[in-house]
């Protein structure tokens, strides 16, 4: 009886075994609390977990796409919502010259991230050139909002480093910054709507400025992935008019070590359970597969294949 007893356990043990070793674990990293970022990644994780057999995704509080990228190269994670410096870090451009990270791979298309500038009313910053001297914004430490914002400053003939006193803050801090009058304006880089741009705005604290054409047109030049965008007029409370700016598109990324399978799963429930996700953000309403095909880098072979299977990559 006893031998029948441990045959049983030892059997068991066996099988718990087997399956753990079976389960994948995926942490997805996202950006700051106050942004879009974090929320969606923590949708899209919740939605994969429930759906793909043998996987838990949990998702992490970043720096936004610069940190990510960094811990992705350190695998502390194996996926991450990144704005175009995606493309950068991929082909060893700009910050990332000599340095390319072809470990990247494209998974899911998202929405477009206009860049927003916020100014504080009162603070007498009717263009980009009035920047100088003054307490900016410049998104968190190892983010893409703040290699972004640094790319605009340059165009616009200002050093980042000398000209401007930049505040290192993430989307949330911004917003309470304004509210303390401890920042003259902003350059924020996310979806429209998001919580650190809203907030400021419906106090009443800031004001909406233009980016001249002549900086949009040197921008995409240098960085093609830009296209020019208006941010429609109402969109934030206090901002009557139209303003003129630019966009980049924003992807999920995965690294190329994740299984095929596992990686057609996590893009397949996704797009099948996009309500839940508009749910979230009212942005990923423009999460469609066709996106895909914008994607500037090296699909993962699991996502090509869902995208073949539905025909929209031949």
């Amino acid at each position: 009886m006893k031998k029948v007893i441990l045959a049983v356990l030892i059997l068991t043990f066996i099988i718990s075994s087997s399956a753990m070793a079976a389960t994948t674990f995926i942490t997805i990293g996202t950006g700051s609390t106050g942004g879009t970022y974090y929320p969606v990644g923590a949708g899209l994780a919740k939605i994969w977990t429930k759906y793909v057999p043998d996987l838990k995704a949990d998702a992490q509080s970043t720096g936004g796409t610069v940190h990510n990228i960094q811990l992705m190269e350190k695998k502390e994670i194996q996926a991450a919502t990144m704005d175009n410096n995606y493309y950068n870090a991929y082909n060893g451009l700009l910050k990332y010259k000599g340095q390319e990270h072809k470990y990247l791979r494209g998974m899911l298309p998202l929405y477009p991230e206009p860049v927003q500038i916020m100014v504080a009313k009162g603070s007498g910053i009717k263009s980009l050139k009035d920047f100088k001297g003054k307490r900016i914004s410049i998104g968190a430490v190892a983010s893409g909002t703040e290699l972004s914002a640094r790319e605009l400053i340059k165009a616009a003939r200002l050093d980042p480093d000398k000209d401007i006193k930049g505040e290192n803050l993430g989307v949330g801090d911004t917003g309470s910054a304004f509210a303390d009058k401890h920042i003259d304006a902003a350059v924020m880089l996310g979806a429209l709507g998001m919580g650190g741009v809203v907030e400021p705005s419906t106090l009443g604290l800031v004001e909406f400025i233009d980016i001249p054409d002549d900086i949009i047109e040197k921008v995409i030049k240098q960085s093609p992935y830009w296209f020019k965008f208006t941010i429609p007029a109402d969109t934030y409370k206090g901002q009557p008019s139209p303003v003129k700016t630019y966009a980049g598109p924003n992807i999920i990324t995965v690294t190329a070590e994740i299984p095929d399978d596992i990686v057609y799963q996590m893009t397949k429930t996704a797009f099948e359970n996009k309500k839940d996700l508009v749910t979230i953000s009212s942005n990923m309403q423009n999460m469609t597969p066709e996106g895909a095909k914008n994607i500037m880098i090296p699909l993962h072979p699991g996502a090509m294949r869902y995208y073949k299977e539905i025909g929209v990559i031949k």
